[in-house]
């Protein structure tokens, strides 16, 4: 079968609706991805070793903050071509749009939103070329979908903050330079803090035994007694309202990086149909195979649609947390489900590295649950419609 010949679903003409830089920006990921990543992804997949070399080209592409503004050294993007950048990056592998999402929602958005000016100019720049790499913590062993339950906590000791905790399975976390971490005070009001590699008592040891993002560094946050400078404290806002709209951004691009893989599922299973034969005939001209393809492509395109709206709405500052939570359910859903078909069009050979399919496969089942679980977003959605929280 022929190798490195992806080309994008779009059913229905939705490049129309993009603009000029939007296509440029999304073109310009996809070349890099299929240049950078697809030769070698499988390999470090296959190593559970994460591509580090590969930091410095996604900061040259604008993949870290591309909505932040360019005097902080971002793209000054809008949303939607951030999001045609995550979907390109986990075209290539869940792992990457991880690593390029962590950087961008939850640790540059916090640190541009909430941080003081001279946090923005310390940090952000060097964030955005990849000089600097930051990872999230807000997860804790025991509180994932509870994370106002954390006890990650400080103490005002006049002259600086005492961190006292742990988080886990956090992305980026084994390299990170800083961790944007999230803890409460004394009163039980939950603060965000910037914690620099180097400080005394904190430690981020590596998670192994992965069957899922294997080519991405997963990783705990340890905090023994480390004190923080007063001025690494986020001054402009706090609770858990804080955390939760990194977490709507972090969504966003979910929503559409998912898309990226569950196409390069389907132009695989395309690809493979035509050029496969049995019984004398292409797999392609089968029913039940050509079922597989077509409801693919309408998933997808259905998909395509959500994200473009949503996106649209969150240039126009109106798109909902809940509106977000909807979008990346449905879409990882989606691929995920897209992957499983993909993988029975390529029998055998689906489970194989020659192909990306099980890979994707394997990286979704972290994705549906990560940022918000799969039933977690349901919920989240009838609370929305109902008015009536099930959470409690």
């Amino acid at each position: 079968m022929s190798k490195n010949q992806f080309k994008g679903a779009d059913y229905y003409n939705i490049d129309e609706l993009l603009s000029d830089e939007q296509r440029m920006v999304r073109d310009a990921a996809r070349q890099w991805v299929s240049k950078e990543v697809s030769p070698i992804i499988e390999e470090h997949c296959q190593k559970a070793t994460f591509p580090k070399h590969l930091l410095k080209g996604l900061g040259e592409i604008g993949a870290f903050g591309p909505y932040i503004p360019q005097e902080y050294g971002g793209a000054g993007l809008d949303h939607i071509s951030y999001g045609l950048i995550m979907q390109e990056l986990e075209r290539g592998d869940s792992g990457i749009r991880s690593t390029a999402s962590v950087q961008s929602s939850l640790v540059m958005y916090p640190i541009y939103a909430y941080g003081s000016e001279e946090q923005r100019k310390k940090y952000l720049p060097k964030l955005a070329t990849g000089e600097m790499m930051g990872c999230f913590g807000l997860t804790e062993p025991d509180h994932g979908s509870n994370p106002s339950g954390m006890v990650t906590n400080i103490k005002d000791k006049g002259d600086h903050y005492l961190l006292n905790g742990a988080k886990m399975w956090i992305s980026n976390a084994p390299f990170a330079d800083i961790a944007v971490v999230w803890a409460k005070n004394e009163e039980g009001r939950i603060k965000g803090l910037i914690v620099e590699r180097g400080m005394t008592g904190f430690t981020t040891p590596e998670t192994h035994g992965k069957w899922s993002l294997r080519a991405s560094a997963t990783g705990e946050l340890v905090f023994d007694n480390v004190k923080v400078p007063k001025e690494n404290l986020l001054p402009n806002k706090d609770g858990l309202g804080a955390p939760l709209g990194c977490l709507d951004s972090a969504r966003y691009g979910i929503a559409w990086g998912a898309i990226g893989a569950a196409m390069d599922c389907y132009d695989s299973a395309l690809r493979y149909s035509l050029e496969r034969k049995q019984f004398d005939r292409p797999l392609a001209s089968f029913q039940l195979q050509q079922k597989k393809l077509a409801e693919m492509i309408t998933e997808i395109t259905k998909a395509q649609l959500l994200v473009w709206r949503l996106g649209t709405l969150k240039n126009q500052g109106k798109a909902t947390s809940a509106q977000i939570s909807m979008a990346k359910r449905n879409n990882v859903n989606m691929a995920l489900e897209i992957a499983r078909e993909a993988r029975q069009v390529h029998g055998a050979m689906g489970i194989t590295g020659e192909y990306p399919i099980m890979r994707h496969m394997m990286n979704l089942e972290s994705v549906i649950t990560y940022e918000g679980t799969h039933d977690i977003h349901l919920l989240i959605t009838g609370n929305d419609v109902t008015g009536i929280s099930a959470f409690k």
